[in-house]
């Protein structure tokens, strides 16, 4: 053990992604490439219409652009390395990329974590406290609540990197998985991770599972306000309002709990993979569309900004044409 050297440079780690035969690489990539490309056009689409248009200068649009925002981070950290890997064969990683990468796929999901907490307390207080929204859920305390998500987020994803990079690898330096998975690393390490599998455990508890009963702790009085409502079109209304984020937090929580709250701490299988891809690139994918499908804002937003642009594009036209007939009058004259 002792003759085991740091992994601190110079090492690196085989990814070995999906078990595929040579003859799937192609449809695989194709396939992963389209739902790459579709979330970070979908994420890029909803935080420019927050920005752009000012009727969705709200609160909950404030947070869904920062959802967008840490959807696009997520899996630009993962899949263009998977992509690598699977069109080139090449599955090695350098030990300080592998734990940038883990940085920020950890940085990522507790982002989305707070995110989703916070955005769950805004429902609660638009539907719950509807005469105090304004009031309560002002600019100073949405972003204060954003700071606090990525800046929690970042101080826990920098603790457990840091503890990374002083675990030895002896036997092996086969991830199995498609990023640097923590608890794979922990796994493959030779070292006692004993401490390490309790902090998690630990951490588990503070960061993920608090933040998910305060948020169905928010539905509990969401639903109970819903269910005082006489009138079942007023009902169906307000609940229609948060049914979005509700799925969100199904579809996030659902796969990364499984994977990430066991009691042990064992090597990766291919149904983990799979899990893994719906939280990593899946979810963040479908999100843009669950918030937009049924969102009358959205759509609404994307009318104003589609009748803006063609708008400048017009005026834009229009002065070329008089610059042009401009400059061709001046011919003539010369």
């Amino acid at each position: 053990m002792h003759g085991c050297p740091n992994q601190s440079m110079g090492e690196e780690f085989q990814i070995l992604a999906f078990s595929t035969p040579k003859l799937a690489h192609f449809p695989l990539f194709t396939g992963i490439l389209l739902m790459y490309l579709a979330t970070i056009l979908g994420n890029l689409t909803i935080i420019t219409l927050v920005c752009a248009v000012p009727k969705l200068h709200t609160p909950m649009y404030f947070f869904l652009s920062n959802l967008a925002a840490v959807d696009i981070a997520s899996t630009s950290a993962c899949v263009p390395k998977l992509l690598l890997i699977t069109i080139t064969e090449d599955h090695t990683i350098s030990f300080q990329n592998c734990m940038v990468q883990m940085f920020f796929v950890m940085l990522c999901s507790g982002g989305e974590i707070f995110v989703l907490t916070s955005m769950a307390y805004d429902r609660y207080v638009a539907i719950c406290k509807p005469l105090q929204y304004f009031i309560i859920m002002n600019n100073r305390l949405c972003i204060s609540l954003v700071i606090w998500s990525w800046a929690t987020a970042s101080l826990n994803s920098l603790l457990h990197t840091l503890l990374t990079t002083e675990l030895l690898f002896c036997f092996s330096r086969d991830i199995n998985n498609f990023f640097c998975d923590l608890n794979v690393l922990i796994s493959m390490s030779s070292s006692d991770t004993m401490s390490r599998k309790l902090l998690i455990l630990f951490e588990g508890t503070i960061i993920a599972f608090l933040p998910f009963v305060l948020t169905i702790v928010s539905y509990v009085f969401i639903i109970s306000t819903i269910l005082k409502i006489k009138s079942s079109d007023g009902r169906y209304k307000i609940f229609s309002s948060c049914t979005s984020h509700l799925i969100t937090v199904i579809l996030f929580y659902g796969p990364s709990y499984f994977l990430y709250m066991k009691s042990k701490f064992l090597e990766t299988n291919e149904q983990d993979k799979v899990l893994a891809m719906l939280y990593v690139v899946v979810v963040p994918m479908l999100n843009p569309l669950v918030y937009s499908l049924r969102n009358k804002d959205i759509w609404d937003a994307i009318i104003t900004l589609g009748k803006k642009w063609r708008f400048f594009y017009k005026q834009y036209i229009s002065n070329s044409s008089s610059e042009r007939l401009k400059t061709i009058e001046v011919g003539r004259e010369h």
